[in-house]
């Protein structure tokens, strides 16, 4: 692709580039190579004057791949691979196949979405399906190969592993702390019937029985958009309200437990390669994003 770029970019500000796709945020990409955010930053802004091209979009779950900066990937993994055969203790060769991972919605469209895109454009012989759902595709079934959930199971003979805990805290636009303060009643943003037996939404209607619920929707990031707009307060766990820059968070008297994600898979699968480097992202993911999740301190 040399033809494309207007001048000749550094390997390192690649190497960033590379990183920076694969995780989704500055915060984990600078966990990942042991730098600061601005170490990162910088790099990405040299990397793009050089090729006079936007290569990042930064959005509410991360930084997304523009189409100028998919092309650059597509032509940037093939460099990283090569340079991994020609270094000691070279990588082996990229797996194929396909890994069918079922997740909640909010963690898929919230957080996941953008940093998978990322991590299998770089292992582009492994194929992502993501189940985006809240019943409980079946493991055993062979619905799925990885099952995300806010619960450890008590039954079956499944693999568990406990990647993050999950807190929440009520998001508001920015006059609305000011409006508390001032004695103004909340007006709550909800689930609608098909989410009321999640125990955060249970929770919210005990503490605050009496209150209006002016909106209501079935995921949390279109409860975060209804709080965007002016909506009233909406109770969201912190990956998705600390990562929107339209909202602030508002201090009630009190929030609900916070919850567990674990990761699940089928017994004896761990070693399948494709498999086993999937779970090895995701648990690195969690693990640099770990602040985020539970208090939306990394946002």
């Amino acid at each position: 692709m040399a033809d494309k770029f207007r001048t000749a970019p550094h390997w390192e500000d690649l190497r960033f580039f590379i990183a920076l796709a694969r995780h989704g945020s500055l915060s984990a990409t600078a966990r990942v190579l042991g730098v600061n955010h601005a170490t990162v930053s910088r790099r990405i802004t040299g990397l793009e004057t050089a090729l006079g091209a936007r290569l990042f979009e930064r959005t509410g779950s991360g930084y997304a791949l523009t189409e100028a900066g998919r092309r650059v990937l597509e032509d940037a993994a093939p460099m990283e691979q090569a340079a991994g055969r020609i270094s000691p203790g070279a990588m082996p060769e990229q797996p194929l196949g396909r890994v069918r991972i079922t997740v909640t919605p909010s963690i898929a469209e919230g957080f996941l979405l953008p940093r998978l895109a990322g991590f299998q454009a770089v292992h582009p012989g492994l194929d992502i399906d993501l189940i985006a759902d809240r019943r409980a595709i079946s493991l055993q079934r062979r619905e799925a190969d990885i099952a995300l959930r806010l619960a450890r199971p008590l039954e079956g003979e499944l693999v568990a592993r406990r990647l993050v805990g999950l807190g929440f805290g009520f998001y508001a636009t920015p006059d609305w702390p000011e409006r508390i303060a001032a004695g103004e009643a909340p007006r709550f943003i909800a689930f609608d019937e098909g989410g009321s037996h999640l125990p955060e939404a249970l929770w919210l209607t005990r503490r605050f029985p009496g209150a209006r619920q002016l909106f209501r929707a079935n995921s949390q990031v279109a409860q975060a958009m209804a709080a965007r707009a002016g909506g009233g307060l909406a109770l969201l766990p912190h990956f998705i309200g600390a990562c929107d820059p339209e909202l602030v968070p508002v201090t009630l008297a009190e929030t609900p437990p916070g919850r567990e994600l674990w990761l699940l898979m089928r017994p004896g699968e761990g070693e399948e390669p494709g498999l086993r480097m999937v779970v090895d992202f995701l648990a690195g993911l969690f693990r640099a994003e770990r602040a985020l999740f539970e208090d939306g301190s990394a946002a």
